[in-house]
């Protein structure tokens, strides 16, 4: 085995050590959410406190893709890559001091910590699949992506599931220290392993190069910000507060099905190109992009008829999230595919964060819009709103370019 890993190409052995590197801060990142969900809930913290835990982990998304995308230019995405699993090493290090320590400034201190580490991670590692895959190539680019991101959300929601069980049978501090003892390995290997200047920019890039000059990008960001923000509307907050006040779900039958479904979205995600053209040996393009985003701006607008008119609620509702998933799922490994696609070679990760900033900004949205929406109006008024952004999406799509390539 260890003859047949060094026999394979460079670039194929860099991928590997991205993947398992992104592999390894995606199961801690989940485990780790829901283990200060259960936690907290534990020591009795009130909703909206637990809530706040987390407020400063998106808004740190926002600043952290922007800026990182910079320091990726400048300092590689290698380093970037390590700092972000240094960072998170160090987050769960903060949650091992003694529980009258735990307040809640400090565990958002240190969730701030995490979210920054987290999208450091996702913008080196969607990066770094640019400069490993010929330009020639692009049907093995958007394999690569696809797979890339279909396995990150399926271990998140294989994340959330080991956050449980490490709490229930370890109890917090230790389940912590485990996740922190083995990403500290994982970071030493990465540090050993992984190419040096990876992502460096030939030319020194100029702080005002944060925000992209390219017309498609900045179409493709509008409109992954309003697909997040489509997605998180109704499914951040209000889904899972409807499924436990209306259908008297218990907190783990919420817990598991939201993994589960999690775990779905990120396994459609890894198949998409079979869905769009890889059997015509295409590559999808602008169109692709805006007949997909139309197809699924119907789907919460059915359910939120069906909910208006008492038509079936329950089936309508979950028969619809599962639709809202694989739909969802391949809209967002379509777009993944673009942005690097469409990123300048030279200084990738300047275009790929600020992709991801926009990304960030429509969870940011989302999730505020989840709680408000939801605790003034309702589901209903959520799906509508969630169907709106989505055909936003889908107008800005119109813009992108129209191309086909070859798969190679």
């Amino acid at each position: 085995m260890l003859a047949k890993l060094q026999a394979l190409p460079s670039a194929v052995k860099q991928y590997l050590v991205v993947t398992g590197n992104y592999w390894a801060f995606t199961l801690t990142d989940g485990a780790l959410r829901m283990l200060v969900v259960l936690y907290f809930h534990q020591l009795g913290f009130d909703p909206l406190s637990i809530a706040m835990l987390f407020f400063f982990y998106e808004l740190f998304g926002v600043v952290t893709n922007l800026v990182g995308g910079y320091l990726g230019a400048k300092i590689g995405l290698n380093r970037t890559m390590n700092i972000g699993l240094g960072l998170q090493v160090f987050a769960l290090a903060m949650l091992l001091v003694p529980t009258s320590w735990l307040t809640i400034v400090w565990v958002m201190i240190a969730q701030a910590l995490s979210g920054i580490a987290k999208d450091l991670n996702k913008m080196s590692a969607k990066s770094s699949i640019k400069l490993l895959v010929p330009d020639d190539a692009q049907g093995k680019l958007y394999q690569w992506v696809a797979i890339l991101t279909g396995s990150k959300n399926t271990l998140k929601g294989v994340g959330f599931f080991l956050g449980g069980v490490l709490l229930t049978c370890f109890g917090f501090q230790l389940a912590i220290l485990i996740m922190a003892v083995a990403l500290a390995l994982v970071w030493v290997l990465s540090l050993v392993l992984l190419k040096q200047d990876l992502g460096k920019a030939t030319t020194k890039p100029k702080f005002s190069q944060l925000f992209s000059k390219s017309r498609a990008i900045n179409y493709l960001s509008g409109a992954r910000m309003f697909l997040f923000g489509a997605r998180d509307v109704w499914f951040v907050v209000a889904l899972p507060v409807f499924l436990a006040s209306q259908f008297d779900w218990d907190h783990w039958y919420v817990g598991g099905f939201m993994a589960l479904w999690v775990i779905g979205y990120g396994i459609v995600q890894s198949f998409a190109p079979h869905f769009t053209g890889k059997k015509q040996g295409k590559v999808p393009d602008g169109k692709a992009a805006f007949i997909w985003a139309a197809l699924l701006a119907g789907i919460p607008a059915l359910i939120a008829l069906s909910l208006s008119y008492e038509v079936a609620i329950e089936t309508a509702l979950i028969g619809g999230l599962m639709l809202f998933g694989v739909v969802f799922a391949i809209n967002s490994s379509l777009h993944s595919y673009l942005i690097v696609s469409y990123a300048d070679g030279d200084g990738v990760s300047l275009d790929v964060g600020f992709y991801y900033m926009a990304n960030a900004m429509g969870r940011l949205i989302g999730t505020v819009l989840s709680g408000w929406l939801f605790g003034s109006y309702g589901l209903v008024v959520c799906l509508w709103v969630s169907a709106i952004f989505v055909v936003m999406a889908a107008l800005l799509s119109l813009s992108l370019p129209r191309h086909t390539h070859s798969e190679v």
